[in-house]
């Protein structure tokens, strides 16, 4: 809960300097003088934004699953998880693969 207003705020602050930064270079441009640095408020602002925003996201980020090999073989089995052949038989496949292309048409 906390994080989502964490999140919900960290997003108005930014678009709010970004809002206030709009303002400010049109009113730079307004005056003549299009180079200068921006206020200190908006640059402060922006700071809390981004430090709310990564407190909200850590906070209503789901909870870490366990991975280790354990956690995961409580959910399957040793079957599901070795299933492989036992022994496998190429001979029947032989007879395919090293057929001549005349054996078809007889």
């Amino acid at each position: 809960m906390i994080g989502k207003l964490f999140l919900t705020l960290a997003t108005l602050a930014l678009l709010h300097a970004a809002y206030s930064t709009y303002e400010h270079l049109s009113l730079l441009k307004a005056l003549g003088k299009p180079e200068g640095s921006l206020p200190l408020d908006i640059v402060y602002e922006s700071i809390l934004a981004l430090i709310l925003g990564l407190l909200g996201a850590s906070l209503n980020a789901p909870p870490l699953k366990d991975i280790t090999w354990a956690s995961e073989m409580k959910k399957r089995t040793i079957d599901g998880m070795d299933s492989r052949l036992g022994f496998a038989h190429y001979k029947s496949r032989g007879k395919f693969l090293f057929a001549s292309p005349h054996d078809d048409e007889i």
